[in-house]
């Protein structure tokens, strides 16, 4: 049996203690999990350490090594976010729906875990705890896999883990890294009949390489070539604060906005007030025609710029002539993640929010608030930008699947 089997074989015999598990015992798993990282800060920061240099002298670029590194605040606000899981409702045994039929028959579709599920995942170690916790709670076992890059970092996090869960009365295997080459994630992706669901999350290659070479069923999280289109009917000064923090307070992650587009009749005096504001928050602009006659050191953006998640302090920029030029716009060059209107038109913001075919719409706000937290579902998964079981960030319900219970009295089919 392969190593990668065993694990497979050992989580499934996890999963099996961890459905029968009360509310009561994985919150106390959760909860002692949360004190033993903020007890382990100083060895797990030492381990990211190591992998912050080492990606550093491996080139890796600045916006990848910001999502990698740790410090005692991000190790505390893993924990954290552990313990925010452990004050939310368990989804497991929730009665999604439940009737009576004619023939006396009482049917309940309840929600109860995947299994084991498989997570593939690159750069932050953060998502190590997220992972673990929110499959913990939604009862299922979990195989972690992040990228290489992180190594050192997660082994020291998932070791922390497993301990806490053992101490709490739950099976060690509950969470388990992958360790291995690529051969050996094929293996897991392929490893149908043990793990029951798997989830990449990371960059487009990532993704498309789950999506294409698994046998068991994937949920796809997308990338985030996130826009803002600001209407002819904004609120200028609202705007740029809006776009300011979309693409300012953290470039790196998927929901920062990637591209702005701006009604031509308000375009002349958003763009004088915005792109000297960029500019002053380090933002390099790749811009149409009219972009860059508006602004100084303004780069021709070309088609790959307005398809592109950059994950740096760079924005693709356009002008159109109407929200419907808007909308087809994001339809051609959106990733479906998140996409943003800014106006004081309630008209104009029902269109945009029927047009726009995104896991998320929004409306006067920054694109920054679709994550789980922020929508108070605790630690996410990940985001999906796919249409089938979830959709959006995958908080604990999106972690599990339903079974119907039908209870009868000696009832036989005619």
């Amino acid at each position: 049996m392969s190593e990668i089997i065993e694990l497979c074989r050992r989580a499934r015999e996890a999963s099996y203690a961890l459905s029968a598990a009360s509310r009561a015992t994985k919150d106390a798993a959760l909860h002692a999990m949360a004190a033993a990282l903020r007890a382990n800060t100083e060895p797990i920061v030492a381990a990211n350490a190591k992998d912050v240099v080492a990606a550093r002298e491996a080139g890796t670029p600045e916006s990848t090594v910001d999502r990698l590194a740790l410090d005692p605040s991000r190790v505390d606000a893993m924990a954290a976010g552990l313990e925010q899981l452990a004050g939310l409702v368990d989804p497991v045994g929730e009665v999604v729906r439940g009737y009576t039929l004619p023939n006396g028959l009482e049917l309940r579709q309840v929600r109860v875990p995947f299994g084991v599920v498989g997570i593939i995942y690159e750069a932050r170690p953060n998502v190590t705890a997220d992972a673990a916790g929110i499959c913990l709670k939604s009862g299922n076992a979990v195989l972690l896999r992040g990228s290489s890059s992180a190594a050192g970092s997660n082994a020291a996090i998932i070791d922390v883990l497993r301990s806490a869960a053992a101490e709490a009365g739950l099976p060690a295997d509950v969470v388990q890294g992958v360790p291995g080459d690529r051969a050996a994630v094929k293996e897991l992706m392929q490893a149908r009949g043990l793990v029951d669901v798997l989830i990449p999350r990371g960059g487009a290659g990532l993704i498309q390489t789950v999506v294409s070479e698994s046998t068991v069923p994937v949920i796809e999280t997308g990338v985030g070539n996130c826009h803002v289109y600001v209407d002819a009917d904004a609120d200028l000064d609202l705007a740029l604060k809006i776009l300011l923090n979309a693409k300012t307070q953290r470039p790196s992650v998927c929901n920062a906005a990637e591209s702005l587009l701006v009604h031509s009749s308000v375009a002349d005096d958003f763009l004088a007030k915005a792109l000297p504001a960029l500019a002053e928050a380090g933002v390099t602009v790749h811009g149409d025609a009219q972009v860059v006659a508006a602004g100084n050191d303004i780069l021709v953006a070309t088609d790959e710029d307005y398809g592109k998640e950059y994950h740096s302090l760079d924005l693709s920029a356009a002008v159109v002539d109407s929200l419907e030029a808007a909308v087809e716009h994001i339809r051609k060059y959106s990733s479906s993640h998140t996409d943003a209107i800014i106006t004081r038109s309630q008209a104009a913001a029902r269109r945009f929010v029927q047009a726009v075919d995104s896991a998320a719409v929004v409306v006067n706000a920054s694109t920054r608030f679709t994550d789980g937290g922020e929508f108070g579902f605790g630690a996410e998964i990940g985001i999906s930008t796919q249409k089938l079981h979830a959709r959006g960030p995958m908080g604990l319900p999106e972690m599990t699947s339903t079974k119907y219970v039908v209870i009868g009295e000696g009832q036989i089919r005619s």
